[in-house]
């Protein structure tokens, strides 16, 4: 192939096909690990409702659903709307609409196959996949297609070979394809094309086309509205002549930014329609209590913080950040559009308050952030220095962006949303740690100096206890604390302690599970509390399941550094969680460390 951005595109796409199909088949995964699963489920809810159930309102399907296929612990696809007493979806019908042909084709096939036409057995994760890696597919075909004119082969094929190898894009669209991001980025790619094209050669078709793609993407999420910015704004300077030229184009050609805002409008209408049809009202907010902080957006965390930074997990991500300082040269008149567009999207997505998801809000953007990747592609090519410099980063952030990847499915060391500095240090770069390396997603701290001073301050070996508390075997002595469903809570033990007298505290356990609780919210919680009398000053706590297999016994700790506020006492209680499976523990022990 003598095309070095055609040879990028077929690799890309066998490596994508790859992941998707051989490496981790996620349509071939159980519970909330399939095709179907947790967000995704919830935006293609409408069509078994429809099509399979025909229920809409009602969704009395969902119990039989959850305990089938467990798409979500619980069902959040959907919530009861208070003043009709049905059921509303939480997520909008956009992507229902896109994938209806490969659901129609799965459920036409799927009793042939032996497999029950319920929307949810494997030939409909199958479809929801191969559907998803097809529009993955098309949308990195029509990237080139727009990038290699302006910016050339090599541009465009680094430029390819950064956002499918470099970028958190390889996770949500070979693997979490079926979710929004991944159909999105397609439109996204779509719009670039399309809007050049049609300010060169302006036609009612074109114009068309650019209103029924935002229209689709704003029934997809309707946040991609801000997709409008792209198309207004191209070609426009920050100048008093550009509006007034623009304003003239307009004047001369408003049918066909009529027929785009009424080809728009009618993808948009159909969600309040189904609104109307289910609930009576024609606007229903169906996300809730979650919400935007337009005056407070949580940018610093959004972009950088351990929990889940975007720029920190994926970080060659940055790279078209950089790309918008050589993008004007390269594409004048797309400068404005794009860099505004991509202010908006960073914003948007870390204005909402359930920032900590992953990262993914921002993957739709890279099919507009991909311009600028390439810009800077292009100028890296006329600069052997920074090239050099360039080449080295981008090496170890596809590494970094493949180890993750790994790790975030079959390496099961990645935790979206819950990652910590001290957990990322524990486990980067490798591929095993000690089971007892996951309590730092909730201590975020770990002594691992040599202590020049180390007392024990207090012990309960539960010996004295009540016979309540000694409930079978013992794990040493004659007595232990069981907890279960009935025993949720240790009482509060109580540790007088002074300031200054110790740098750091470690509370151990000695603690059996007889069946792992794999929910995080019931594992048992062992807790440490500095308090000034009954004021709590600071508070650490370790979920114990997270360290713990069926039938395993051992030994887990918790470090927490003194706070620099007052305190005159630390205390230690356990509670299950509300969980009903049964735990042992004994030999609680506190332990003063000094530095």
């Amino acid at each position: 192939m003598k095309s070095p951005s055609g040879l990028a595109l077929f690799c890309s796409a066998v490596f994508i096909v790859l992941v998707s199909f051989w490496y981790y088949p996620k349509w071939k995964q159980p519970n909330t690990e399939a095709s179907i699963s947790w967000d995704a489920s919830g935006y293609y809810m409408y069509l078994p409702a429809i099509f399979i159930y025909h229920d809409l309102k009602d969704v009395k399907f969902r119990d039989e659903v959850i305990a089938k296929y467990q798409p979500s612990p619980t069902f959040d696809q959907a919530f009861v709307h208070p003043g009709s007493g049905h059921y509303v979806m939480k997520y909008s019908s956009g992507l229902a609409l896109q994938v209806l042909p490969f659901f129609l084709v799965a459920h036409a096939v799927a009793e042939r196959l032996g497999y029950p036409a319920d929307g949810f057995s494997p030939p409909y994760q199958f479809a929801l996949q191969f559907a998803s890696i097809v529009m993955c597919l098309l949308g990195l075909f029509l990237v080139r297609k727009a990038l290699r004119p302006r910016f050339g082969e090599w541009p465009t094929a680094l430029a390819l070979l950064v956002l499918v190898l470099g970028t958190n894009y390889l996770d949500y669209a070979a693997i979490n394809g079926a979710m929004t991001h991944n159909w999105l980025f397609t439109w996204y790619a779509v719009l670039m094309l399309v809007v050049p094209a049609f300010y060169k050669r302006p036609t009612m078709g074109r114009a068309l086309a650019i209103g029924g793609v935002i229209g689709l993407m704003t029934l997809t999420r309707p946040t991609e509205l801000m997709a409008v910015l792209i198309p207004l704004l191209w070609g426009l300077e920050p100048s008093v002549d550009s509006l007034r030229g623009r304003l003239e184009f307009w004047q001369q050609h408003w049918p066909k930014l009529v027929g785009a805002a009424v080809i728009g409008a009618l993808f948009v209408s159909i969600q309040p329609l189904y609104w109307h049809y289910v609930t009576g009202d024609w606007i229903v907010y169906s996300y809730q209590d979650q919400g935007f902080s337009w005056l407070r957006p949580h940018l610093w965390d959004g972009l950088f913080s351990f929990r889940s930074g975007w720029l920190l997990y994926s970080p060659l991500s940055i790279l078209p950040l950089l790309g918008l300082l050589v993008l004007r040269r390269q594409v004048p008149e797309g400068f404005w559009a794009i860099l505004i567009f991509m202010l908006a999207a960073i914003y948007v997505a870390y204005a909402w308050d359930i920032w900590w998801y992953g990262g993914r809000a921002m993957v739709q953007s890279y099919g507009v952030m991909v311009w600028p990747l390439a810009a800077l592609m292009h100028w890296l090519g006329y600069r052997r220095g920074w090239a050099e410099v360039a080449r080295v980063a981008v090496l170890l952030g596809i590494y970094f962006n493949l180890w993750l990847t790994h790790m975030s499915h079959l390496g099961s060391l990645y935790y979206a949303g819950d990652m910590n500095r001290a957990y990322l240090w524990r486990i980067l770069g490798r591929f095993q740690v000690p089971e007892k390396a996951r309590l730092l997603l909730d201590s975020n701290a770990d002594y691992t100096g040599t202590p020049t001073v180390q007392h024990v301050l207090w012990t309960q070996d539960f010996e004295s206890a009540n016979p309540p508390a000694c409930d079978g075997p013992a794990l040493r002595g004659n007595c232990s604390l069981a907890l279960d469903g009935q025993r949720q809570n240790s009482e509060e033990y109580v540790v007088p302690l002074k300031p200054g007298t110790y740098d750091w505290v470690r509370a151990s356990v000695l603690v059996h599970c007889d069946q792992k609780e794999w929910d995080m919210w019931k594992m048992t919680q062992y807790t440490i509390r500095f308090r000034n009398g009954s004021t709590v000053v600071k508070e650490k706590l370790i979920r114990l399941q997270r360290a713990l297999n069926n039938n395993q016994t051992d030994d887990l700790h918790i470090d927490v550094r003194a706070p620099r506020e007052a305190y005159d006492n630390v205390t230690v209680s356990l509670w299950n969680g509300g969980g009903t499976n049964r735990i042992v523990l004994d030999d609680l022990t506190l332990i003063g460390i000094k530095d």
